[in-house]
């Protein structure tokens, strides 16, 4: 079977404009879970209690919790208030750009920033452990805007 030389044009758009088309859903998809450059899905966040994240997420190269931060936070002071024989261990960590050590200090004072937050709200100082994981232990293994942003978080868990 033989094609003119426009057809195999027309066929060749064609296949160009389905896989744009498929970027740009992928791309729409990444950016309906990232605000700025924080993350702000659900995919990887697991629950201290029912309605009580365990996690809070950060912006690149930073510390300062965001307004969701703030309030994931204040639901886990809530929560800590109603169960005061429970401890927390804070974990930080960091994305994978940038050294081990930078990432480890990094990782320490997002847990920190969480720390002073909860304690803002109540929580003893005594029942909270802060540990920095840097970039060692990622949620998701990914070399992209959106892997980092789910990488870049505080976690609080249960103290054994």
């Amino acid at each position: 079977m033989i094609f003119k030389k426009s057809t195999y044009k027309l066929i060749l758009a064609s296949i160009f404009g389905l896989l744009l088309s498929a970027c740009a859903q992928q791309a729409a998809k990444i950016d309906s879970q990232i605000q700025g450059d924080v993350y702000t899905g659900t995919d990887t966040v697991e629950y201290l209690a029912d309605g009580v994240p365990d996690r809070v997420f950060f912006a690149t190269n930073e510390s300062v919790l965001t307004t969701a931060s703030r309030d994931t936070l204040r639901k886990q002071a809530a929560w800590l208030r109603k169960n005061s024989d429970i401890n927390v261990v804070l974990e930080g960590h960091a994305d994978e750009r940038g050294t081990r050590e930078y990432n480890l200090a990094l990782g320490e004072r997002r847990a920190n920033a969480a720390k002073d937050y909860l304690m803002t709200y109540g929580i003893s100082e005594n029942r909270i452990s802060v540990i920095s994981y840097g970039k060692e232990r990622p949620v998701d293994s990914g070399s992209n805007p959106l892997s980092w942003s789910k990488n870049r978080r505080s976690v609080t868990v249960k103290a054994n």
